[in-house]
């Protein structure tokens, strides 16, 4: 009698952009797929992901996912960085490092989340429940639901439960600063902030710009459907979080707060973007020195679970989304007999390169915030600024960059 091989079960474990890339790509190499996430319903909709880029190798991956058109449809090709330094008391800007032929493409969180999610069948998303390895608990009724799977995938997130769980002693490195974040709607906005925006950055939809100030910098862009995207650093103490989040609580006296140092720290265009954005918001950065492992058994972390980084290289999401295509490919290669085989060469593929990112990344920032660095004699200075300097903190110079993992390749050359 022919009976049909049962398909190996993966439970992910994270409904984010990291969660869902491990799920595409593990249903794409034959897996049976459930993914567990504690928030209530897809998070499309979360503005807390605002801005994002995509790198050349990413946005390969994300299109073999899609259909032709969309991920275009919903990005701005950004094909220039430039960072500037920002001398706030006189009030000017100057070209410190400008690099053309960049090929990212920017995007606001949710809509990259909503065009994965939506290739995905949705009876695979288990939403509002709280994870314990592979344990689930509903969290309206308390039941606890067993799930029986063959491999474990932490996907979620910096915070994450699951690494915690192997490693109980485990704790995040505090940076020194967190990032105000906000995204600008100018197509219900007033005219003359936006052409103030587009003067003192004419390159803008197709540029990245990085102003650097003193012991601060701020990152602008723009995201497709009319917005304007804004990410500004600042030192301070480590806020005390509640919950299971890196946000911090924004009253309305941190925002009065913000909308007065901007008009002292930035041009006066840029502080008024910053003003008239609605709902800023705060999170602490936190990153981590490179794991020593991140496969126990059949336990894989992806994501910010498994490399917890600044945002300084824009590797974030783009290490979860490379992280759960090799993931993908290696146990497609290596079949549900060799499980461990697979994820040992998925680790040996990852691991030096998101080590590598994470930590250049952290220079970065220390440098961009003006932060003491081991083995530097003074903090940077952009106005200042030697062409060492000035070139080490080009996006180019971003570790591994370009490495496109052999395992790849077949998505790199058809995508």
């Amino acid at each position: 009698m022919n009976t049909k091989k049962q398909k190996p079960k993966a439970i992910v474990v994270g409904g984010s952009i990291a969660g869902e890339s491990c799920a595409k790509a593990l249903i794409s190499a034959d897996w049976d797929v459930v993914v567990i996430e504690k928030t209530s319903g897809p998070p499309t909709q979360n503005a807390t992901g605002a801005g994002l880029g995509l790198d050349p190798l990413a946005q390969k991956i994300v299109q073999s996912w899609l259909h032709e058109p969309e991920l275009y449809n919903n990005t701005l090709p950004v094909t220039i960085t430039e960072n500037l330094a920002t001398d706030g008391e006189k009030k000017i800007s100057w070209v410190i490092g400008r690099e053309e032929g960049a090929k990212y493409l920017t995007a606001y969180w949710a809509d990259l989340h909503g065009l994965i999610y939506n290739t995905l069948p949705p009876e695979i998303f288990l939403w509002d429940k709280l994870t314990v390895k592979v344990r689930a608990k509903d969290l309206d009724t308390n039941e606890i639901i067993e799930i029986v799977g063959d491999l474990l995938v932490g996907a979620d997130g910096i915070l994450s439960s699951i690494r915690q769980s192997i490693l109980p002693d485990f704790k995040l490195r505090y940076t020194g600063y967190c990032a105000w974040r906000g995204v600008f709607n100018f197509s219900e906005n007033d005219s003359e902030t936006i052409l103030g925006i587009r003067k003192s950055y004419p390159d803008i939809g197709k540029c990245l710009y990085t102003n650097i100030g003193s012991g601060s910098h701020i990152i602008v862009t723009e995201l497709k459907k009319e917005k304007f995207n804004w990410v500004w650093y600042v030192n301070q103490p480590e806020p005390e979080l509640k919950g299971n989040t890196t946000s911090v609580k924004v009253s309305s006296d941190m925002i009065e707060e913000l909308h007065q140092r901007a008009e002292q720290v930035w041009l006066p265009e840029l502080s008024r973007l910053i003003k008239e954005t609605r709902d800023p918001f705060l999170n602490a950065i936190y990153d981590c020195d490179p794991l020593e492992k991140i496969i126990w058994d059949r336990v894989v972390l992806t994501g910010d679970a498994a490399h917890p980084t600044t945002p300084h290289s824009a590797r974030s999401t783009n290490m979860a989304i490379i992280d759960a295509a090799v993931l993908g490919k290696c146990l497609e290669k290596w079949g549900p007999d060799h499980l461990y085989s697979a994820l040992e060469e998925y680790q040996s593929i990852r691991k030096p390169v998101t080590s590598a990112q994470v930590l250049h990344s952290r220079r970065l920032g220390q440098m961009k915030q003006g932060l003491s660095i081991p083995g530097r004699e003074r903090p940077f200075d952009p106005k200042t600024a030697s062409l060492e300097d000035s070139e080490f903190i080009l996006n180019k110079n971003v570790p591994l960059f370009d490495v496109v993992p052999p395992i790849l390749d077949s998505i790199f050359r058809s995508a």
